[in-house]
Protein backbone atom coordinates (compact mmCIF):
# COMPACT_ATOMS: atom_id res chain seq x y z
CA UNK A 1 0.00 0.00 0.00
CA UNK A 2 1.17 3.39 -0.81
CA UNK A 3 0.49 6.27 1.43
CA UNK A 4 -0.52 9.41 -0.68
CA UNK A 5 0.74 12.69 0.58
CA UNK A 6 -1.68 15.37 0.51
CA UNK A 7 -0.72 18.89 0.03
CA UNK A 8 -0.84 21.37 2.99
CA UNK A 9 -3.77 23.63 1.85
CA UNK A 10 -3.17 26.98 2.12
CA UNK A 11 -5.25 30.20 2.00
CA UNK A 12 -4.19 33.49 1.46
CA UNK A 13 -6.27 36.44 3.99
CA UNK A 14 -5.54 39.80 2.46
CA UNK A 15 -6.68 42.88 4.06
CA UNK A 16 -5.31 46.42 5.19
CA UNK A 17 -5.70 45.30 8.76
CA UNK A 18 -5.52 49.50 9.09
CA UNK A 19 -6.06 48.49 12.37
CA UNK A 20 -6.84 44.65 13.10
CA UNK A 21 -10.11 44.36 14.17
CA UNK A 22 -11.68 41.35 16.09
CA UNK A 23 -13.47 40.63 13.37
CA UNK A 24 -10.68 40.05 11.34
CA UNK A 25 -8.87 37.69 13.91
CA UNK A 26 -12.94 36.08 14.10
CA UNK A 27 -11.89 35.02 10.29
CA UNK A 28 -8.54 34.04 10.84
CA UNK A 29 -9.66 31.51 13.60
CA UNK A 30 -12.54 30.36 11.92
CA UNK A 31 -10.47 30.06 8.31
CA UNK A 32 -7.58 27.74 10.35
CA UNK A 33 -10.17 25.31 11.59
CA UNK A 34 -10.45 24.84 7.40
CA UNK A 35 -7.09 25.27 6.02
CA UNK A 36 -3.78 23.74 7.21
CA UNK A 37 -2.02 27.61 6.73
CA UNK A 38 -3.29 30.88 6.47
CA UNK A 39 -1.13 33.79 4.95
CA UNK A 40 -2.16 36.85 6.64
CA UNK A 41 -1.04 39.61 4.55
CA UNK A 42 -1.00 43.21 4.56
CA UNK A 43 -1.86 44.36 1.06
CA UNK A 44 -0.05 47.59 0.50
CA UNK A 45 -1.97 50.40 -1.63
CA UNK A 46 -0.17 52.88 -2.30
CA UNK A 47 -3.61 55.03 -3.41
CA UNK A 48 -5.04 54.72 0.02
CA UNK A 49 -4.06 57.02 2.83
CA UNK A 50 -3.43 54.14 5.86
CA UNK A 51 -3.52 55.53 9.49
CA UNK A 52 -0.70 53.09 10.27
CA UNK A 53 1.92 52.39 8.76
CA UNK A 54 2.81 48.95 7.10
CA UNK A 55 5.51 48.37 9.74
CA UNK A 56 2.95 49.10 12.31
CA UNK A 57 0.38 47.31 10.77
CA UNK A 58 2.74 44.09 10.57
CA UNK A 59 3.58 44.34 14.50
CA UNK A 60 0.41 44.44 15.77
CA UNK A 61 -0.85 41.08 13.75
CA UNK A 62 2.24 39.84 14.70
CA UNK A 63 2.00 40.50 17.89
CA UNK A 64 -1.48 39.16 18.43
CA UNK A 65 -1.65 35.82 15.96
CA UNK A 66 1.75 35.66 14.96
CA UNK A 67 2.74 33.02 17.43
CA UNK A 68 -0.27 30.76 16.18
CA UNK A 69 0.06 27.69 14.82
CA UNK A 70 -0.81 27.55 11.36
CA UNK A 71 -0.66 31.50 10.74
CA UNK A 72 1.89 33.55 8.63
CA UNK A 73 2.23 37.35 8.40
CA UNK A 74 3.74 38.80 6.01
CA UNK A 75 2.33 41.96 3.28
CA UNK A 76 2.62 42.14 -0.74
CA UNK A 77 2.20 44.71 -3.49
CA UNK A 78 0.80 44.83 -6.71
CA UNK A 79 -1.74 42.15 -7.49
CA UNK A 80 -3.12 40.03 -4.91
CA UNK A 81 -3.99 37.23 -7.49
CA UNK A 82 0.20 37.34 -8.44
CA UNK A 83 0.85 36.99 -4.23
CA UNK A 84 -1.26 34.06 -3.94
CA UNK A 85 0.44 32.30 -6.82
CA UNK A 86 3.71 33.05 -5.27
CA UNK A 87 2.82 31.56 -2.15
CA UNK A 88 1.41 28.29 -3.21
CA UNK A 89 -2.23 29.43 -1.84
CA UNK A 90 -5.32 27.34 -3.21
CA UNK A 91 -7.90 29.93 -1.94
CA UNK A 92 -8.49 33.54 -0.89
CA UNK A 93 -10.40 34.11 2.66
CA UNK A 94 -12.72 37.03 2.30
CA UNK A 95 -14.89 38.16 5.39
CA UNK A 96 -18.31 39.52 4.41
CA UNK A 97 -20.60 42.07 6.86
CA UNK A 98 -23.60 43.00 4.11
CA UNK A 99 -24.91 42.83 0.44
CA UNK A 100 -22.73 45.90 -0.47
CA UNK A 101 -19.41 43.96 0.93
CA UNK A 102 -20.09 40.91 -1.01
CA UNK A 103 -21.43 42.36 -4.37
CA UNK A 104 -17.51 44.24 -4.82
CA UNK A 105 -16.17 40.99 -3.14
CA UNK A 106 -17.79 39.18 -5.53
CA UNK A 107 -16.64 40.85 -8.70
CA UNK A 108 -13.09 41.00 -7.62
CA UNK A 109 -13.73 37.13 -6.94
CA UNK A 110 -14.49 36.78 -10.71
CA UNK A 111 -12.00 39.16 -11.88
CA UNK A 112 -8.97 37.24 -9.48
CA UNK A 113 -10.24 33.37 -11.06
CA UNK A 114 -9.93 34.84 -14.40
CA UNK A 115 -6.79 35.81 -13.74
CA UNK A 116 -5.57 33.17 -11.94
CA UNK A 117 -8.20 30.09 -12.16
CA UNK A 118 -6.57 27.53 -9.89
CA UNK A 119 -7.37 30.27 -7.18
CA UNK A 120 -10.68 29.90 -4.84
CA UNK A 121 -12.13 32.51 -3.39
CA UNK A 122 -14.38 31.60 -0.04
CA UNK A 123 -16.71 34.56 1.48
CA UNK A 124 -16.94 34.34 5.66
CA UNK A 125 -19.95 35.66 6.80
CA UNK A 126 -19.01 37.89 9.66
CA UNK A 127 -20.00 36.39 12.65
CA UNK A 128 -23.11 38.65 14.40
CA UNK A 129 -21.19 40.90 16.69
CA UNK A 130 -18.98 41.77 13.98
CA UNK A 131 -21.40 42.75 11.38
CA UNK A 132 -20.97 46.49 11.96
CA UNK A 133 -17.81 46.81 13.00
CA UNK A 134 -15.37 48.65 10.53
CA UNK A 135 -12.23 49.86 10.69
CA UNK A 136 -13.02 53.38 9.51
CA UNK A 137 -15.56 53.60 11.70
CA UNK A 138 -13.91 52.20 14.60
CA UNK A 139 -11.26 55.13 13.74
CA UNK A 140 -14.14 57.35 13.71
CA UNK A 141 -15.26 56.92 16.76
CA UNK A 142 -11.89 57.19 18.72
CA UNK A 143 -11.37 60.75 16.78
CA UNK A 144 -14.71 61.63 18.94
CA UNK A 145 -13.57 60.02 21.76
CA UNK A 146 -15.18 57.03 22.87
CA UNK A 147 -13.57 53.36 23.55
CA UNK A 148 -13.55 50.81 20.96
CA UNK A 149 -11.40 48.39 23.22
CA UNK A 150 -14.24 45.57 22.84
CA UNK A 151 -13.60 45.58 19.02
CA UNK A 152 -10.26 45.32 18.66
CA UNK A 153 -7.11 43.88 20.93
CA UNK A 154 -6.01 45.82 23.94
CA UNK A 155 -2.87 47.09 22.20
CA UNK A 156 -4.58 48.18 19.65
CA UNK A 157 -6.80 50.45 20.94
CA UNK A 158 -3.96 51.82 23.01
CA UNK A 159 -2.46 52.62 19.88
CA UNK A 160 -5.78 54.23 18.20
CA UNK A 161 -6.17 56.18 21.14
CA UNK A 162 -2.60 57.30 20.60
CA UNK A 163 -2.50 58.06 17.12
CA UNK A 164 -6.39 59.31 16.76
CA UNK A 165 -7.72 60.36 20.30
CA UNK A 166 -8.00 63.68 21.73
CA UNK A 167 -5.89 65.17 23.33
Amino acid sequence: MTTRRIPAAVALFPASFDPLTNGHLDILRRSLKVFDEVVVAVAVNVSKHSTFTLPERIAMLESTVGHEPGVRVTSFEGLMVDFARQIGASCVIRGVRAMSDFEYEFEMALMNKHLYPEIETLFMMASQQYLYVSSSRLKELVRFGRDVSEFVPAQVAKQLRERLGKS
